[in-house]
Order: structure tokens, then sequence, then C-alpha cells
């Protein structure tokens, strides 16, 4: 990789929003949605795949506010379709192709539900969402890499970033490097507000407008739905539902596989990508 995130580093002004985003490429926009974790920017969860898709696209790996170098922001109140939207229009962006991790797989979902008219493609990796009186899976109730996430929100703590990156992927002696989980924790501790202001928040954050999971149906968009076979925060059984929902719709399950695909499968996942969105 020899792509430097200062010389693709831009912020922008919205109707509410300072936004941090990095944008590099040209072509159909791509819009690359971070998942909620402390840490979380545009850069750290899409770092593997920016460089590879800027030569098909417009890349924009933005960080959401509430993270990375983005506004503060209270969380029981925050609304990221709204957040996605205004980022299109103060880009001068009709339409887009959405990639979205975890919480931005979410995001995607709802922003392809409710704003047709702004997404071109829909792309997900280990979305959450609550399928009737369970709300990320069979059991109910926070996994496992959920519980840990929100430690990792009241101590980001090198220890404690340890925890929760080993926990997002398969193959924790490759992935979740010493040099990783120190990017996550002197990230989150940066911006320390962000962290104190998801605690405040509680169970409403990161998420605190979920999608009505009856209108998963009215998606039109054609959807790449990936998913991490040993997916522990988010079960695979999430994405088997949009499957079922989702009417133009096709699903990639990946063995050894944790919940960052993007990262722990980069070359497929870029690939995957790249030719979804160029044939569909």
């Amino acid at each position: 990789m020899t792509l430097d995130p200062k010389n693709i580093s831009r912020t922008v002004r919205t109707k509410n929003w300072t936004i941090h985003c990095n944008e590099v490429g040209a072509g159909h926009p791509l819009v690359l949605l971070h998942g909620g974790g402390p840490g979380a920017t545009g850069w750290s969860n899409y770092a593997p795949n920016i460089e590879a898709l800027s030569k098909h696209f417009r890349v924009i790996a933005p960080d959401m506010p509430g993270w990375g170098d983005s506004d503060a922001v209270d969380y029981t109140t925050l609304d990221h379709v709204q957040v996605a939207t205004e980022l299109l229009d103060a880009l001068g962006i009709d339409k887009a192709a959405f990639v979205g991790n975890s919480m931005g797989g979410h995001n995607s979902i709802r922003l392809a539900a409710e704003r047709p008219d702004r997404v071109s493609h829909l792309i997900t990796m280990g979305p959450p969402v609550q399928m009737g009186p369970f709300l990320f899976g069979a059991g109910g109730g926070p996994s496992e890499g959920l519980k840990i996430m929100y430690q990792a929100y009241a101590d980001a703590s090198p220890q404690v970033m340890k925890r929760l990156v080993e926990i997002m992927v398969y193959d924790k002696a490759r992935f979740a490097s010493p040099e990783l989980i120190q990017q996550r924790s002197e990230g989150a501790l940066r911006r320390p507000e962000h962290l104190r202001n998801v605690v405040a928040a509680g169970i409403k954050a990161p998420i605190p407008i979920w999608i009505d999971t009856r209108k998963v149906r009215d998606i039109t968009a054609p959807a790449l739905l990936i998913h991490g076979r040993d997916d522990r925060v988010v079960s695979f059984e999430s994405t088997l539902f949009l499957a079922a929902h989702i009417a133009n719709a096709r699903a990639v399950l990946i063995n050894r596989c944790g919940h960052w695909a993007q990262l722990e499968h980069a070359d497929e996942f870029n690939r995957l990508v790249t030719d979804f969105v160029l044939n569909n």
C-alpha cells in the first residue's frame, strides 16, 4: 500500500456537520461507511481497500460525526441517513454506491430503503439488523463482540482494544497486529469527547435510529451482502435475512473470516466490489 491518508484528506461542511473524509479516484462515486467501534474512521476501516478501489471509482471514506476528525455529536439523536444525504449534497453527488461495514452496513441499508434515489448499489459486510424480537440473531441481546466494544468505549486502552481487535477477526495471529491495536487505541483516545458521548448515550449508541425491517423489501438497488462465517460480532443470520427480503440481492459467505471481511480478505473483497459495481 503506497497511499498516504494525509494526501487524500479533506474536510467537508454540510448543512449541520463538519465531516472529515479521505477522497481519491475518479468515476462512479463509492462511499465507504465505517463501523461503530471506538477508534473507527473511514481510513482505519478501509485502509486495505481504498487504493485498489480508487483505480475504478471516486472513493469517499468519511469519518461519520461522532468518530475520527469529524464533529462530536449527541448519539441519542444522531440520524445517520441525514448525515449521508447531507454529505452527498455537499459533494455534489446525486447517487452513489454505498459500502458499509457493521454500523455502516446498517446505515447503508436504511439509506437504500428510505432514500432509494441516492443509492445506486448497496454493499454490506456484517450489518446488524433487528430481526423480530432478536437483536442480532438467535438468542437476542448483544453479542460477545458488542459487549467488548462497549467496554472499549469506557476504556480504550491498548489492553482492552487488544481484546476488541482480536474478536473482530478470525486470524488473530495475522490481523490483530500490535500496530493495528495501538492505532485504534490512539485514534480513540485522541478524541475523548467521542468516547464520553457514547458512554453517556448508553444503549442508544451508536445506532439510535434502526430501520424498520419491513422496509427492507422496498430496497430496489442491487445488493451485494458479504459476511464472515466466523463473525462473533454480528451473526451471518442477519445477511441471510437480508438476502431473503431484498429483491435484487446476492450473498457471499466467506469462511475463515470474522467481522472485518474487507481487512481479512481484502483482495477478494476488492474484486467482488469492483465487479459488482461495474457490472450491475
